[in-house]
């Protein structure tokens, strides 16, 4: 454990009992636990979690006020949106910001593939319901896929794989301060703690979406914050953020891949 935590900072905790995890259908059986929330591998004081979650929201305020004239120029935004977090993760914890990722196994991309596809599954049946009650609203930076020549979508493609590592960051660091919070000082269970940090932080994520929607709730947080529920169980499970980005990758990639098919077809009618 590393010092210098600060007094308000949590005790290293035993990894979690059997009684304090879920079945095999939620985490895998393995003494795999979330780092950070209960002083593993290093604790973290009140005021460095809130520094970590500001920072992502000073990433996100890079990635939607810098300017994306075109996917390259994108790239610098979509960069700042990983990289500040994870810088001030690694000034919090030192080394061991590491936590955060795992080594990829091969049934962790076989992981990361069953998650996608049960993402898209939910997400469409999500977006039918939405779009018979409440209308919804089109991602125009996906409306215009494709349409800059061969270089400018490889860009896309690039800068998109970035920022979705980004959009893990934003949502796995509140998810874990989130769990700081209501199992360290609030004094619940584990698996309380495990529930309620997975739906604010799906919240959190919807809401960040709301600009992208034009401000369409219904679609950003039952659409969007489903997704996210879907996604934020793959890093239960593995408690690894390559997972859960690999999943998240594969869904969006798929439906950009689709968008860019259907733009190309219709230049060329």
């Amino acid at each position: 454990m590393s010092s210098g935590s600060g007094p308000s900072a949590v005790p290293v905790h035993e990894p979690a009992s059997s009684n304090d995890r879920f079945g095999p259908l939620i985490e895998r059986r393995n003494d795999a636990d979330f780092p950070f929330y209960n002083g593993t591998p290093t604790a973290l004081s009140v005021r460095q979690w809130a520094l970590a979650w500001a920072s992502v929201a000073v990433g996100f305020a890079a990635l939607i006020l810098l300017p994306q004239t075109d996917n390259f120029v994108a790239l610098i935004p979509r960069i700042l949106f990983v990289g500040i977090p994870l810088v001030v993760l690694a000034m919090v914890t030192r080394e061991h910001w590491t936590a955060l990722f795992r080594k990829v196994h091969g049934r962790d991309v076989l992981t990361m593939i069953g998650f996608a596809v049960l993402n898209l599954v939910v997400t469409s049946v999500l977006a039918l319901i939405v779009r018979a009650l409440f209308g919804v609203a089109s991602n125009k930076a996906v409306d215009g896929a494709g349409e800059g020549g061969a270089l400018d979508t490889a860009a896309f493609y690039v800068g998109t794989g970035i920022q979705l590592v980004g959009e893990e960051v934003f949502t796995i660091v509140p998810f874990l301060a989130l769990m700081y919070f209501l199992f360290a000082k609030a004094k619940l269970s584990r698996k309380t703690a495990i529930v309620l940090a997975w739906l604010l932080s799906a919240v959190w994520f919807g809401a960040a979406h709301l600009p992208t929607y034009d401000w369409n709730f219904a679609q950003a947080f039952i659409v969007i914050g489903g997704a996210r529920l879907i996604l934020t169980l793959a890093y239960i499970r593995t408690k690894n953020l390559w997972v859960s980005t690999g999943a998240h990758i594969i869904n969006d990639w798929t439906l950009f891949t689709q968008a860019i098919v259907i733009n190309t077809a219709l230049v060329t009618l």
